[in-house]
């Protein structure tokens, strides 16, 4: 204190010839720094400063000058009182001169946060504050913040021992970091803020505080203390997350790569993809407070994040998918952008690369010393698995119609099938087993896309790319995929919801119960009927009889059969559907194919229990009397043909079914007797349905080693034409099937001849003209094969070698060592 009074006596005696805002600075500093900042003095000073502003930067530096000597000297009751009388001039003064005076101010800010001291870093933030809230007339040019970016993202993670005292340091640093934010995002020439070396301390700095009170809630412990008096301002997370959300939602598209990377790369340094919880809060704070716009821009650095990460441990790679799935089902109810397809493409080749990860695993299970950790990566692959499958079809399903049709075409075009090219999901190393899977999970996907489709018109949601190689995959002897095959089609089909009314097979003693919604078929729908309903019907027909279909099977192909009649059938239709049934009744009852007891006997059961529905929806009184009094009869003869007792465990089988018997089952007879009247062509219904062969089973039925002998002949003579000549005989599949069987040739050709002619006597165009257009296909194709292979271009007696089309031709001849026929001789 003497130095205090010495020094106010050197100013007393002195006073005339110090200048007058020295004088003005000097009054307002009390003896007893306790006593506060003199109020009259300040006023005095503060007039003096709007009436001269020219003055303004050499108060503020003097009052630098003064602060700096206090804090070096602990005199914090002074540093309070200069720094009290900086924000009122700064408050108080706009104008021009303030440039140099906010010079003098920052620099005063910047010395109490160099101080060890938590209130001196406490207060300069608190005036920093003040200062970033005023709007400026006028930007500044060669003004700075890098200082304060890196000290207040230090105070954001302080370690001090007190909680308390730790507490209020980060909030300032939080503080601290808003107002920068406040105060440059808006300034076009501090856009220096965006570049990665401030990014890379502003958002690990508000993630770190966000994280510990996340880690604290997931411990059990309250962020917040009760009685604590901490409110939402005082709660570093809280204020944290504020600051996070407002510095998102001032980004601009060309500043999203630089705000979204830091978070990926804090998630990674802290490992907290498993558990991934607070990775997911991250990402939906970054989704709901970006612009709409700009969404498709995050979803693209978290898809380059996941190819960066695709050697990580499963768990982190389903950590990234999943937040993955949480940010594109945000932004499928905005704006998605041009990355649709970029999605799924990569999507589709990490589950790729997830199926090699598991095979590969699985394979060097017997080497391996720990078969735990193996199969728990095994099982961590299938959750990275699940994950994307769960993203593929939210995703898909939360797209418009006409954006979720492309997404349905794309996927298909994914799905390995047998014989037909696959370029990006290649499944020549995966082997059998993980093409399955591959074809599995694609479908699964489909599912969840396709859930809730509706469209107008059939064509549009089957066309031939798609429903080709669906149908394709509906003839492999795998009946998981034949179950999702015939589920898709279901969502497809299925345009007013009833399959929850016809779920389960069984005999429905009321289908008018069910109130089951239709309307009329469009003269688009009959098109599409009569283009690919023997597709339809042939594919229902051969998958009846596959031997390793089950309840479920049965089940969903009784399902197919009852949304065909609801949704797609006119009078013509019903009648190909009775003949397919009636197909059905007579194959289970030939048993030309060896089928198991229970699979005829599902067979017998499905048939019962569609035309019992179809007569019931129809609303023809005589059939559904003959339909009823078979059923009827099967109830008390022969109960292991209707679904109710067939589908029960251990339900008796009989050793044969009976032919003879033929009130057990349905008469075509009786049935075109019933329907004979206007409306149906009843007599269509004494042709036999017979399944047109396509070009489809070559490519995706099951191959046996007569058709893999043919096809590496095929490949033998077509890569080596010029030492064809050389093979002795030429071993085709009809020849080995002639030395195999030449019993019963005759009778063989006699009935086919028979039922050919048949055929063509009494089916209907349609049927007969999709027939001859699949034969003239194969035709075509083979002929295009023989002529590639014997037809060459004429020999060039120019002596170069040409190049046409990509392929090199033969080398030229002579002239003089051409062979010329006689004739052009003389």
């Amino acid at each position: 204190m003497d130095s205090e009074s010495n020094e106010s006596g050197v100013c007393g005696c002195c006073g005339p010839l110090r200048p007058r805002y020295k004088r003005l600075v000097d009054n307002i500093f009390p003896l007893d720094p306790k006593d506060g900042l003199s109020k009259s003095d300040m006023e005095k000073l503060t007039f003096y400063a709007v009436s001269a502003p020219e003055k303004l930067d050499r108060i503020g530096a003097y009052l630098a000058d003064r602060l700096s000597r206090d804090v070096v000297r602990h005199r914090y009751g002074y540093v309070v009182i200069a720094m009290e009388a900086l924000d009122q001039l700064l408050m108080a003064c706009h104008s021009q001169s303030i440039k140099p005076f906010v010079e003098s101010f920052l620099h005063m800010v910047a010395k109490l946060l160099e101080s060890r001291e938590p209130d001196l870093q406490v207060l300069g933030t608190n005036s920093f504050v003040k200062f970033a809230n005023i709007e400026e007339d006028t930007p500044s040019y060669h003004r700075r913040y890098d200082f304060f970016v890196s000290q207040f993202s230090a105070m954001c993670h302080s370690t001090h021992e007190d909680p308390e005292t730790r507490t209020r340091i980060r909030v300032a640093g939080i503080k601290g970091l808003q107002g920068v934010v406040r105060k440059t995002v808006n300034d076009e020439l501090q856009a220096i803020i965006w570049e990665p070396q401030h990014m890379d301390k502003l958002i690990p700095s508000m993630l770190f505080n966000m994280q510990d009170a996340d880690d604290l809630d997931r411990a059990g412990h309250p962020s917040t203390p009760s009685g604590s008096g901490q409110d939402g301002e005082e709660n570093p997370a809280a204020l944290a997350e504020n600051c996070f959300r407002e510095l998102l939602g001032r980004a601009a598209y060309g500043n999203m790569k630089n705000a979204v990377r830091p978070v990926l790369v804090h998630l990674d340094n802290h490992h907290l993809w498993d558990p991934n919880e607070f990775a997911v809060s991250c990402f939906r704070i970054i989704m709901f407070s970006i612009q709409a716009q700009h969404s498709h821009h995050v979803i693209q650095q978290v898809l380059t994040h996941l190819d960066g990460n695709n050697k990580s441990t499963p768990r982190v790679r389903a950590g990234i998918v999943q937040v993955l799935l949480e940010t594109v089902a945000i932004a499928a109810k905005g704006s998605v952008g041009p990355t649709v397809l970029e999605v799924f493409n990569t999507l589709l080749k990490h589950l790729r690369m997830s199926v090699d990860f598991e095979l590969g695993d699985s394979s060097r299970r017997n080497s391996s010393s720990s078969v735990s950790s193996v199969r728990g990566r095994e099982s961590d692959e299938r959750i990275v698995q699940n994950a994307i499958i769960q993203t593929i079809g939210f995703f898909g399903g939360n797209l418009p119609d006409y954006q979720r049709a492309e997404v349905m075409m794309f996927i298909m075009g994914k799905v390995p099938v047998y014989g037909t090219p696959c370029h990006t999901l290649d499944t020549v190393k995966i082997g059998h087993q993980g093409t399955k899977r591959i074809q599995t999970m694609l479908l699964s996907s489909l599912i969840m896309v396709t859930s809730g489709f509706k469209s107008k018109s059939m064509s549009a949601a089957l066309p031939p790319p798609f429903l080709d190689p669906l149908f394709s995959i509906s003839l492999m002897e795998d009946s998981e995929l034949r179950q999702l095959v015939l589920e898709i089609l279901h969502n497809i089909i299925d345009r007013h919801d009833n399959r929850a009314k016809l779920r389960g097979i069984r005999i429905i003693p009321n289908v008018a119960a069910l109130k089951i919604k239709r309307e009329k078929i469009s003269k688009q729908d009959v098109a599409f009927m009569k283009k690919h309903g023997q597709q339809l019907y042939r594919h229902v027909y051969l998958g009846c009889k596959e031997e390793d279909n089950v309840h479920k099977n049965f089940e969903l192909l009784f399902t197919t059969l009852a949304i065909l009649t609801i949704e797609l059938a006119n009078e013509e239709v019903v009648i190909d559907l009775i003949r397919l049934s009636v197909a059905l009744q007579e194959m289970a009852l030939n048993n030309e194919e060896n089928m198991p007891m229970s699979i005829r006997c599902g067979i017998m059961a499905l048939v019962a229990a569609y035309l019992n529905f179809l007569s019931q929806m129809i609303a023809n009184p005589p059939f559904c009397q003959h339909v009823s009094k078979v059923i009827e009869l099967r109830n008390m003869d022969a109960p292991y043909l209707l679904p109710e007792h067939i589908f029960r465990d251990k339900c008796p089988l009989p050793e044969s079914l009976d032919k003879d018997d033929r009130q057990l089952y349905f008469q075509t007879a009786d049935m075109a007797e019933c329907l004979a009247g206007p409306g149906y062509n009843a007599e269509r219904l004494s042709i036999p349905y017979i399944p047109q062969v396509t070009d489809e089973d070559r490519l995706t039925r099951r191959k046996s080693f007569v058709d893999t002998i043919s096809l590496q002949v095929d490949i033998m003579s077509s890569s080596l034409p010029d030492k064809q000549p050389e093979l002795a005989e030429e071993i085709t599949f009809e020849t080995l099937k002639k030395a195999i069987d030449t019993t019963g040739l005759e009778e063989q050709e006699r009935e086919k001849r028979r039922q050919v002619m048949e055929k063509f006597q009494k089916a209907p165009f349609e049927e007969i003209a999709a027939h001859c257009e699949s034969k003239a296909n194969m035709l075509h194709d083979r002929l295009a094969q023989i002529f590639e292979l014997t037809i060459r271009p004429p020999p060039s007696p120019s002596g170069v070698v040409s190049i046409s089309a990509g392929h090199t031709q033969h080398p030229s001849v002579p002239v003089y060592e051409m062979k010329f026929p006689d004739l052009c001789v003389y």
